[in-house]
């Protein structure tokens, strides 16, 4: 399968998702926010379980995972993570088996997402390592454990952020660009949110490689932006060079520092982002990703940021239900 406009083939592909995802104006939003035009770009919608935006990256892993003879994918996260329920689902899809690694115990209220994957036949397990940080390190050292008893695993790092994974994001680039033009607009800036970096990554991989006329800007919402940077420079490079486009230079990734009080937990404006966007547009933005990428949108279109402007609706809706049925503040 090759990328079009791209000169080599980053490998076998499963379908997951449905694509496109659909590209929808936010008028509502556009007039609470006192500008536009506002598009959303709906991979909550991607149409593999409530996986959102993973089903891109899944379907390149999975497939390479079984060009590669695997026989069970290991990947890593929080108990909150998306990833990790949308990985089990598409490992158990094609007959992989799952192992899940998780920092720290498990949780003590429920958590869709754990449940989705032990619902899909994942094997769980909890208190591997103690922190975020060490989970790519750790499903590593459980792959290789796999190994030396026979098994053939297929390691994943968080978020599925490498660069096989990136180019389903690079498509995703080409995807929206061809929406653009069928609607007959021309986005200025496409606004995502970013934690591992792979989805940010692809898309600025895609934006430079495909030469099209937007700047992706990522709101970093678990690290440091600088670091983020630097994370996202590498891995959007290695995701051009395999699809042999043209590399992003530094100029070509912008990321801002929307951590605020830490991952996953809102601040006062995430809360009234997320309020913002289900009250007048219906849209499902969870604490971890969504309602910090739109808080980040408005303040880009308080100072003046030229539009149309594309926000990335990466999912996250199985986090956002269980924020409104805890009864968080909204």
């Amino acid at each position: 399968m090759t990328v079009p406009g791209s000169r080599r083939d980053p490998g076998p592909r499963i379908c997951l998702a449905v694509l496109p995802t659909p590209l929808v104006r936010a008028r509502r939003l556009e007039r609470v926010l006192g500008c536009g035009p506002i598009y959303v770009k709906r991979d909550d919608l991607s149409g593999f379980g409530v996986s959102g935006n993973k089903a891109r990256p899944l379907e390149f892993l999975i497939g390479d995972a079984l060009a590669q003879g695997a026989d069970v994918l290991v990947a890593g996260g929080a108990p909150s993570s998306n990833f990790c329920a949308a990985a089990a689902l598409a490992a158990r899809t094609v007959g992989l088996d799952c192992d899940l690694i998780f920092a720290g115990p498990p949780p003590t209220t429920p958590s869709v997402n754990v449940e989705l994957a032990r619902a899909a036949g994942a094997r769980l397990c909890f208190d591997v390592v103690a922190t975020r940080e060490e989970l790519d390190a750790a499903v590593v050292a459980h792959a290789e454990s796999l190994r030396s008893l026979g098994r053939r695993p297929y390691a994943v790092p968080r978020g599925g952020a490498t660069a096989v994974g990136a180019a389903g994001f690079a498509c995703a680039a080409k995807e929206l660009a061809e929406q653009c033009e069928a609607i007959g607009i021309t986005p200025e800036v496409v606004v995502v949110a970013t934690g591992s970096g792979g989805t940010q990554a692809g898309l600025v991989a895609g934006q430079v490689g495909f030469a099209l006329p937007w700047r992706v800007v990522g709101a970093s919402v678990s690290r440091p932006a600088d670091t983020m940077s630097g994370l996202i420079l590498r891995l959007s490079q290695d995701c051009a060079d395999g699809l042999g486009l043209t590399r992003p230079a530094v100029a070509d990734v912008d990321v801002c520092d929307l951590v605020g009080p830490g991952f996953g937990i809102a601040s006062t404006e995430d809360r009234l982002s997320a309020r913002l966007a289900l009250q007048h547009e219906g849209l499902l933005l969870d604490d971890y990703y969504g309602a910090k990428a739109m808080t980040m949108l408005r303040g880009l279109l308080e100072t003046a940021c030229p539009t149309p402007v594309v926000f990335w609706h990466t999912g996250g809706v199985s986090a956002a239900l269980t924020t409104l049925t805890r009864g968080a503040p909204t």
